[in-house]
């Protein structure tokens, strides 16, 4: 588990308040079933200070850093599960 979350850290990398509010956004709209571009225009219109600029050359990348992210929430979720029922 440290190790997994060393490596998240890693690969997230440090971000802002905003930028964590605009990520969660965009991973809410992914799980409502939304293409990634309509995902980035919800939350980029909540979040305007944090929208990301894309092109047909960068969406893949963006969009698999936003699969991993959601990925990664999903996981967290379930250890904060475990973690209260064990309580």
């Amino acid at each position: 588990m440290k190790e997994y979350l060393k490596r998240a850290a890693e690969i997230i990398g440090e971000r802002s308040p905003g930028e964590v509010m605009h990520d969660d956004a965009v991973v809410e709209a992914l799980n409502q079933g939304r293409p990634i571009q309509e995902a980035l225009a919800i939350a980029g219109a909540k979040y305007p200070s944090e929208a990301l600029g894309w092109d047909p050359t960068t969406i893949h990348d963006i969009a698999a850093h936003y699969d991993y992210l959601r990925e990664h929430s999903a996981i967290m979720e379930r250890i904060r599960g475990r973690k209260e029922s064990s309580s």
